[in-house]
């Protein structure tokens, strides 16, 4: 049992499920602020080794592991986070205002699943002060990580209307982006899921894409990568779609996949609380979907795959589905900061096994 789970998890878990995690964050922004630390952050907890370096389109990252969007939503603490050995942080979702989700309670943990569920609706300060804060931190981040930036549309923006909510946020975080991802699936804003059809996803692509595209043109070349983040709830045709309207923007990835409202196999009497679903129980089906996007696909578009990574084989499991990447939440929750290491190492030790 780790440091983590004998005394820091005890202490946590006592905790409010968002008051824990807004003290965590909060602790690792003051670590950044130090250099001291953030040495000795790299120095406990990451793996660093060129073996563990992964190209995907056209950015070379130091780990396949990356942190999710959601536990960092105001780019709070970036530098820390990547000092824990990711070798990418996905900030946000950020909009373009700041907006205060819904009502708390809005974070439910159901730890004999080893899940979450959350009804967060995109709470956070909006674009400019997620800028102002990336600004401040250490640049570049520690271990050459890459920092990603996840796109939202803000809860009174109509649906017909989202393309511009996205664009605003990539407009004001575009030279600070590796890469940058659209959301359109979580279960917590009310129309957005719809924009995953054919016609919306594409028209919204399209927008989303020009724009990055005349950004890329206006600092000297820079393209900054597009991502789409999708539900685990699609079937098989609505995926297909997915992939149509990728190809017909030219998108430079996908990201598989964000919360579920299925509840199978979920044990908790919290199963019942309404939000999107984290954690062991999204697994299989997540890694389904992995698998699915990398067959139809030829292996030719990236993903990064996340849901219910909270070991090494789980992470290595969507590596062999086809994942490029893959990005941990839930699991570092419940298993520690010691995470991303393990799968670094278990990564290299594979390695190590077909040499």
């Amino acid at each position: 049992m780790s440091l983590y789970q004998s005394f820091a998890w005890p202490v946590l878990s006592r905790l409010d499920p968002e008051d824990a995690h807004t003290l965590v964050v909060r602790l690792l922004a003051a670590a950044q602020r130090s250099p001291v630390v953030l040495r000795l952050l790299e120095r406990a907890y990451a793996v660093r080794d060129p073996r563990l370096e992964v190209e995907a389109f056209g950015v070379r990252f130091p780990s396949p592991v990356g942190l999710a969007a959601g536990l960092d939503k105001n780019a709070q603490a970036p530098a820390a986070f990547a000092a824990l050995g990711f070798g990418a942080v996905e900030v946000g979702t950020i909009t373009p205002a700041e907006q205060p989700g819904h009502p708390q309670p809005r974070i439910f943990r159901l730890p004999k699943d080893r899940a979450l569920i959350n009804r967060m609706g995109f709470p956070n300060q909006g674009a400019a002060r997620a800028r102002a804060r990336r600004l401040a931190a250490p640049r570049p981040l520690p271990g050459g990580a890459v920092l990603g930036v996840n796109l939202g549309k803000g809860a009174n923006t109509p649906v017909e209307d989202a393309a511009r909510d996205f664009v605003a946020v990539l407009d004001a975080l575009y030279d600070l982006a590796g890469y940058a991802v659209v959301n359109v699936s979580s279960p917590n804003t009310p129309g957005l899921r719809g924009l995953q059809e054919r016609d919306a996803l594409e028209r919204l692509l399209g927008a989303i894409a020009a724009r990055r595209d005349s950004l890329a043109a206006s600092t000297g070349g820079r393209r900054v990568p597009l991502l789409v983040k999708v539900a685990p709830d699609l079937d098989w045709e609505q995926l297909g779609a997915v992939l149509e309207a990728i190809d017909a923007t030219h998108v430079d990835g996908i990201v598989a996949t964000n919360t579920t409202l299925a509840r199978e196999g979920v044990t908790d009497p919290r199963r019942t609380e309404a939000g999107g679903l984290s954690g062991e129980p999204l697994r299989l089906r997540s890694t389904e979907i992995v698998r699915w996007l990398a067959r139809e696909t030829g292996g030719k578009l990236p993903i990064a795959g996340v849901g219910g990574i909270s070991r090494p084989e789980h992470a290595l499991e969507k590596l062999d589905a086809g994942a490029t990447l893959v990005q941990i939440y839930t699991g570092l929750i419940y298993e520690g900061p010691t995470l991303p290491a393990q799968i670094c190492r278990a990564f290299l030790g594979r390695r190590a096994d077909v040499r």
